[in-house]
């Protein structure tokens, strides 16, 4: 009999781990975050209820006897259970859904109410205890949550309480798998290695790698692990937590959901109730916000039609034709910043852009940009005019950026994505970085964001975030 023969004999089953039984990679920190999450919701609700019992109304039942305390055990048993129930001690994003512990917390005061009733129901409990133990335990589970949440991040900035990974991928997606695991920050990424590390003559070398490196999750691309399903026993059998992560990343809608057919994993992207309702809300905001701000704006709009004139020749507004919704052209207005004959200039200076790919066309120190222009384009004041193009319905509020004809004759086929929403006057490319982004591939990258992971709060999030870049003049020139 061959050494090979003999090794196979006496080769584990796939499933087992091994000889003995031992508990998965990483859950003592697992667990700690659970039961440090427990111990933080069990003190707030204690706290709410106790304070609720003091300060409420005061009637002779059961659930104040002992200053509150008699039921106090029962009340954590219901909510916490709640709480576990509805998912919010689950690893990721889960301890920061503020609203899913709102309606955890609702839903738990709503069987207490309702077993009070039935327990006594001669014996009314009062109602100003229970609204208040209400209130009390939501803010102060969330703001328990969310200290803990910063005391993390705080923690894990630091390179400590982090899970050491190992990533398996194709060359051609390395990047963009590491730049996803970075984001996340709260992984140590020990080791990188390519699809052929899974072949079956490396196989075993990568395995007693990832133990010897105490690795706790592997991070896969799918065309590194595709036709290996099979593999997915020898990381079970390691201890090791797999995240298989696809092919390419810009393609996966975020607001779609997993769901299975025949047992089978697979996505699904909901229709909301109301179709195009939220869209009509927005552009009822853009119209009235557009409105007042052209009234309450009309002497600025003034005193810089002045400066402008008396800085330089030339009319006061510069019109230009922009490539908006469906490819539609349209004239955005803005206050002239350059001097009359810019569009002629350009040409000469073609060679001086520093944008990476061209597409677009940018310099810091652009000699056509007048003395008030300089200031007007800080602050970005040379885009209010553009209010004008929202009442139009031109252009919205927050949407991607409309881009002269000149550079959309540039476009890349995915780039024609952002021609399919309406384009806007400020949008996450301007939030994140501004004029200080020179690659046009980001750019596109943070319009397809926003365009996946659109809402109306998304909106005013980046509208107020326009105001702090603005106010700080970030990525301006």
């Amino acid at each position: 009999m061959t050494s090979d023969s003999l090794t196979a004999r006496f080769k584990p089953d796939l499933r087992s781990p091994g000889f003995t039984t031992r508990l998965r990679r990483g859950v003592v920190i697992a667990w700690s975050r659970i039961f440090i999450l427990v111990l933080l919701d069990a003190m707030a609700i204690s706290a709410g209820w106790l304070l609720a019992v003091a300060y409420g109304t005061q009637l002779i039942s059961p659930w104040t006897q002992q200053n509150g305390l008699y039921f106090l055990p029962f009340i954590l048993a219901v909510e916490l259970s709640v709480i576990a129930a509805r998912g919010m001690y689950r690893a990721g994003s889960n301890r920061r859904n503020y609203l899913g512990l709102l309606k955890a917390t609702t839903l738990s005061e709503i069987l207490l109410l309702l077993f009070a009733f039935l327990y006594e129901p001669d014996e009314y409990v009062s109602r100003s205890t229970f609204l208040l133990a209400w209130l009390l335990t939501i803010v102060f589970i969330c703001v328990g949550r969310y200290v803990f949440d910063l005391m993390t991040t705080l923690i894990r900035e630091r390179g400590m309480v982090r899970y050491p990974v190992f990533l398996i991928a194709d060359t051609q997606s390395r990047e963009t798998s590491l730049r996803l695991i970075h984001q996340e920050k709260c992984y140590n990424i020990l080791g990188v290695a390519g699809a052929n590390a899974l072949d079956r003559s490396n196989r075993e070398a990568t395995f007693e790698t990832l133990k010897k490196l105490g690795i706790v999750e592997a991070f896969v691309s799918w065309d590194s692990i595709k036709n290996r399903l099979f593999l997915c026993w020898h990381f079970q059998s390691a201890g090791i937590t797999l995240r298989i992560l696809p092919t390419d990343v810009g393609s996966f809608f975020p607001k779609s959901e997993f769901w299975t057919i025949g047992g089978i994993p697979s996505l699904t992207v909901k229709t909301p109730l109301i179709v195009g309702g939220d869209y009509w809300i927005k552009r009822g905001f853009d119209f009235c916000a557009a409105l007042i701000a052209i009234l309450l704006l009309s002497p600025i709009y003034l005193a810089l039609a002045i400066l402008i004139k008396a800085d330089s020749p030339g009319p006061i507004f510069f019109r230009q034709t922009r490539v908006g919704l469906h490819g539609r052209k349209f004239k955005v207005w803005k206050f002239r910043t350059m001097v009359a004959n810019a569009a002629q200039l350009q040409a000469e200076l073609e060679k001086q852009n520093e944008m990476a790919d061209g597409v677009l066309f940018k310099m810091k120190r652009d000699p056509r940009v007048t003395r008030i222009g300089h200031a007007l384009r800080q602050y970005s004041l040379d885009e209010l005019p553009q209010l004008f193009n929202v009442l139009l319905g031109e252009m919205s509020l927050v949407g991607p950026r409309p881009l002269p004809v000149r550079d959309v004759e540039r476009f890349k086929e995915r780039h024609y994505i952002r021609q399919e929403v309406l384009p806007g006057i400020t949008g996450l490319w301007q939030v994140s970085g501004r004029s200080n982004i020179t690659d046009f591939e980001e750019a596109v990258n943070l319009d397809i964001t926003y365009i996946a992971n659109w809402s109306l709060w998304m909106d005013l999030s980046i509208l107020l975030q326009t105001v702090k870049v603005v106010l700080f003049r970030t990525g301006a020139y």
